[in-house]
Parts: C-alpha cells; structure tokens; sequence
C-alpha cells in the first residue's frame, strides 16, 4: 500500500471564511440565511422512505401493535362510563327505594378495564421495541452510505468543503433523522388511529356532540397549515448553522497553533460568536413558531369542550344519553383533540427529520469521481504491474481546476524508466498539480498522461496508486505505534522490514532513543515528536512501499541541513531503477536530476539537466543565481 493512499489534501478554505471557505450555501460566505427554504423536502422524505425498505414487515407489525394498542384505549372509555351509568343508575334506585347499586357488575367492569389497559401496555411496548430496530438499522444504513460516498467523492470536493461540515451530516444530521423517525412514524400511527376509533366511539354515543366537536377541526387546519409555513425556514436554517459551529470548532481546533501564533483569537471567537448568534435565531424561531401551535390548538379543544358539557347536560336530563355516556363523551373529546395536537406536533418533527434528510441526501447525491473502466487494469493483474517499467508520457495535456481556468496549458513530455525528473518553479506555476494530476486526483480537461504507453485512465485508481510512493511536504501520521505508522506503507511488512526501512531513512537512530523504541504512541497529530522527526517516518514508510515510481513533493523542507545530507543519500538509493518526480524549491538538492523541468504559469518553459540551464541562462539561471548569490543593480 503505497503512502499517496493516506495523504490528506489540504483544505481550500480559510481559517476566518472569506473567499474559499467553502462555508455552505447561500449569504454572505455561502452561509443559509434566516428563512431561506430547503431545495426539496419532499424529496428529501421520499428519499428516506425509501430507505426504510427491507423493513417493511417490522413497520407492518408495528402498526398492528399501534393499532390494538389504540383500540384497547380507544374502548376503555365507553367501558368505564357503563360503570358511572350503573353507579348512577344503583344511586337513584337506593334513594327512591328500589334497589341498590349492582358491585358485581361495576367489578366486572374494572377487570375488563384492567385487562384492556395491561394488553394496551404490552403492545405499545412491543411497537416501541420493534420501532427502534427499524430506526437504528436505517442510521446505520446512512452512515455506511456516508461512509462509501466519502470514499468515492473527487478530491475537488473536499477542497472546497469544511471537514467538519462532513463531519455534521454523518452525525447530527444523522442523530437528528434517527431520532425523529422512531418518534414520528410511532406517533402518526398512534394518532392516525385514536382519531378514527375516537370520532367512531363518539358518534355511537350522540352523533350532535360529534359534530360540535368536529366544528372545531377547520380552525386547527389552518392554524397549523400557517404555523408550519413559518416555522419551516428556520429548522432547516438550525440545521445548516449547526452544521457550521461544528466546521468552525473543528477547523480552529486543528489549527489552534496558527491562531494563536498570529493572536488571532479574538476573531475567531468573534466569528464563532456570529455562527452561534445565527444558530441561536433559527433555533429560537423555530421552537417559538412550532411552540405555539400546541396552546392554540388546546384552546381550541377546550372551547369544544365546553360546549359539548353543555349540549350533554341537555341531552343527559332530555333522558336520551346517560350521565356515563357524558364522562365517556368527555374523555373522547380530550383524546379527539390530543392526536390531533399530536399530528400538530409531528408536522414540527417531520419539518426538523426533512431538513437533516435533505441535507444527508444532499451529499450522498454529490458528484462522484468518474468510475474507473469495466476493463481497466487492475492489481488482480499482478503480473502487468509487477513489470511496469515506468516510462511516463504526458501528452498535450491541458487542466484547469474551474472552468475556463486553466493552469497546465498544452503540457507534454516523455520521461525515460528510471530517470530522476525535477519539476521547479516558481510559487502557483503548476508543480503539485502535474503529481495531483499523475495520481488522478484530478482528470486532464483533454490531452492524456501514460504510463508505459497506457493512458492513465485505463488503470484503475487503486492500481494506478499502488505504483507510485509519495512523501509530501505536509506530514500524516495517525494515532498508533511508530511501526504501526511505517508499516502503513505495506500492511504485510515483518518488524525486520520496518527497521530496515527507518534505517534507509535514517530514523532507526532517533527511535531507538525514544521511551518505548518502535512501540511508542504516537499522540493525536502526531505532536509529541518533531515536525522533522515525522517527515522521517513519512518518507521511512514510502521506502517500505518499495512503489515503482516516486514523487517527493519538499519531502525534505521540514528536516535540517545535515539530516537532509543523509535523506539524499537515502532518496539515491531508493530512487535506483525507478523514475523519480522530485518537486525543489532549493534547487541545490535536484542538481543530480536527470531532466529538469522548469515551470511558469502553467507552462513548461526549459527542458534540460541543470548544467544545460546554466548555460542556456535562462529563467532556471534566474532562480538558481537567486538563492545562491546576490545580483548587483546592474543584473
């Protein structure tokens, strides 16, 4: 496994936002305003439904639990008034003389109710249990589609995209479409439901007090019709700005040492501050629109309540319901008007569920990295890359990293199997994007690069990687052991293969002074060894890699003079045999290179060994005087 595979790609962004920060969309640094709508929330829910596929029989059982549940409790009411009537009825016997209440029969009644609420318990414990299953299996399913499009997403992306802001959607966003699906979908099942069996229980009871109570029904509508127009903005807006806080800290965080060194705390603590303010609007809009719908609505039902003691007052002495029948008609009322306050309520939680849905969908429907061909070469064929030569051609190629920008301009060159190639030039000329380009981190607009004839597109990326071994001027190294961090060049490595390979490096020394030697943690970055120290391990695990083709892009700008001596002399001999692309800015270390390649704006403007660019004194001459001597004014 060669070091290019786990070489992170600097962000585009800026540690302040600005041009580059790549901070969303919408507003002032792409930022989402208070009040701007989602794309497609319906879409987003259709999307999501989608993904409860496979789970269809649990959710059908879950229904059915919710339903015998709801009908259970949607009896016991009725069940109880008949107890009231009796006990009514038993009263006014015993005064007039006549008889007494009937205890038998009250009693039958509370085991009867006792028996319908434990079964209701049992099922509505059952729903839940089986509900959250459901719930987890889809989170999961997102995440791991998260995860697989991370790893099919071009490099462009993440350029222009907050790490953080990834890192939102594959767990708040998440986090958020988990717990509101396992809350809502119970919820209108559950209220779906008690409102049927609740109008059907109260129409056999007196189909007047029905109808009041539906009088009410409309005005519900329409509060929550407006409600939700008002509040939806604002959930998906608490979304997007929690999206940001999260890119914000974890940007600052990672960088805490350039903020501080440029005592640029203040405005980061500022910007964070205008994040939050932001984060603080939507969030408290949002939860004041939706907080309100529950008082308006329960006003509402409390009017309807009223009347329907009123109207059943004057059925109850017109003799054509009975008193139990009153207290029953009253408890359906109060349940009339709770599932409907729920579905209130559950149109808040499916505007919150959509807006994080959107959002995970939103990456998952990124652009991806073009696929690779159905007949490229690829590591299966261990016989056609263990002969690759190495002869790298490129052929008119033009790039540019946005359209109509470009930045290699009709670039072609043939470089020999074998031959040290250095690539010089001045800051923004193009040289790490020829490697971003020879590793196919970026497709060529037109033109082609091959390697031993064969265009670079007719290989597969991890076969194509799997040539080229890449030490980069910024250093990646992961939480673990020091041989865990060289092995990762070549998982398969023996313990004896890495100390040969820091050895090469000239590593093997400053380890062995280490606390634990080679078993020694390395803490989160990396931090508790030297900048140089881990620019030696980073180019000990490319030598274990034992890659066809190298490319050092500064790998030795973070070590000092001498152990730069030392790393040559390493560099040489590994670089025997292979073709080399080594990217200098101190031209004294390429002096030995092959071929030169010397860059301007995108161009190649000198080809030659540095002895012929002396002479020809040319642009090369120019920068190689500028580091070693001093022009006089007439130069």
């Amino acid at each position: 496994m060669s070091e290019n595979k786990r070489q992170s790609q600097p962000s585009g962004g800026s540690p302040f936002g600005g041009p580059g920060s790549g901070r969303g969309r919408g507003g002032p640094g792409g930022r989402m305003m208070p009040g701007e709508k989602a794309k497609d929330l319906k879409g987003s829910l259709k999307k999501l439904v989608k993904k409860l596929k496979g789970q269809w029989l649990s959710i059908f059982i879950v229904c059915v639990c919710a339903v015998l549940s709801t009908i259970f409790n949607t009896i016991g009411p009725k069940i109880s008034g008949l107890a009231t009537t009796e006990i009514a009825r038993g009263f006014a016997a015993s005064i007039a003389g006549t008889g007494g209440i009937d205890f038998d029969y009250i009693l039958n009644v509370i085991i009867t109710l006792l028996i319908l609420y434990v079964i209701s318990a049992i099922m509505r414990y059952l729903q839940s249990f089986i509900m959250t299953g459901v719930t987890n299996k889809v989170t999961y399913g997102l995440r791991k589609d998260i995860s697989e499009k991370i790893n099919r997403m071009p490099l462009g992306y993440f350029d222009r995209v907050q790490s953080g802001e990834v890192l939102s959607r594959i767990t708040n966003d998440v986090e958020t479409v988990s717990g509101n699906l396992n809350q809502s979908i119970v919820q209108v099942i559950t209220s779906v439901t008690t409102l049927i069996g609740v109008v059907i229980m109260m129409l056999t009871i007196s189909p007047i007090m029905t109808l009041i109570a539906f009088a009410t029904l409309p005005f519900t509508l329409i509060i929550t019709k407006n409600v939700v127009k008002l509040s939806q903005p604002h959930f998906i807006g608490r979304q997007k700005y929690l999206g940001q806080a999260n890119g914000h800290v974890e940007e600052m965080f990672s960088g805490h040492v350039v903020v501080k060194a440029f005592n640029r705390e203040d405005e980061s603590q500022a910007q964070f501050e205008e994040i939050l303010d932001n984060l603080y609007e939507a969030n408290w809009k949002s939860q004041f629109y939706s907080g309100i719908m529950m008082p308006l609505t329960k006003l509402l039902g409390n009017i309807g309540y009223v009347l329907i003691c009123i109207v059943g007052s004057a059925l109850t002495i017109a003799g054509k319901i009975g008193l139990g029948d009153i207290q029953a008609f009253t408890q359906y009322m109060r349940n009339f008007t709770q599932p409907i306050q729920q579905i209130a309520n559950i149109s808040n939680v499916l505007q919150s569920t959509a807006a994080a849905a959107e959002r995970v969908f939103e990456f998952l429907d990124e652009e991806e990295e073009v696929r690779d061909k159905a007949d490229s070469y690829d590591l299966v064929n261990k016989d056609y890359f263990d002969n690759i030569k190495g002869e790298i051609t490129f052929d008119h190629v033009n790039f540019g990293y946005l359209p109509g920008q470009t930045i290699i301009n009709d670039f072609s060159i043939k470089v020999e199997p074998g031959k040290m190639v250095a690539i010089v030039g001045p800051t923004g000329a193009g040289k790490t994007t020829i490697v971003k380009l020879l590793m196919r981190y970026y497709d060529v607009n037109s033109g082609a690069i091959k390697v031993d004839g064969v265009d670079i597109r007719d290989f597969t990326r991890n076969g194509l990687r799997d040539m080229f071994g890449m030490v980069l001027q910024d250093t990646w190294l992961y939480n673990g052991t020091i041989a865990d961090n060289i092995r990762y060049g070549r998982l398969d490595a023996t313990d004896e293969d890495v100390k040969n390979a820091a050895k090469a490096a000239q590593v093997h020394h400053f380890v062995k002074t280490l606390p634990d030697g080679y078993n020694m943690i390395l803490g989160e970055d990396a931090t508790n060894i030297s900048q140089g120290q881990k620019q030696l391990l980073t180019i000990a695990r490319a030598i274990l890699s034992d890659p066809k083709i190298l490319i050092l892009d500064e790998a030795t700008s973070s070590v000092d003079t001498r152990t730069e001596i030392l790393i040559q002399k390493a560099m040489a001999n590994l670089m025997k045999g292979r073709t080399s692309f080594v990217i200098a800015h101190r031209l004294s270390t390429i002096r030995d290179a092959d071929m030169i390649l010397v860059m301007r704006d995108g161009d190649i403007v000198e080809v030659g060994n540095h002895d012929e660019l002396i002479a020809k004194g040319g642009f090369y001459k120019d920068l190689y005087q500028s580091q070693f001597e001093h022009p006089t004014v007439a130069d």
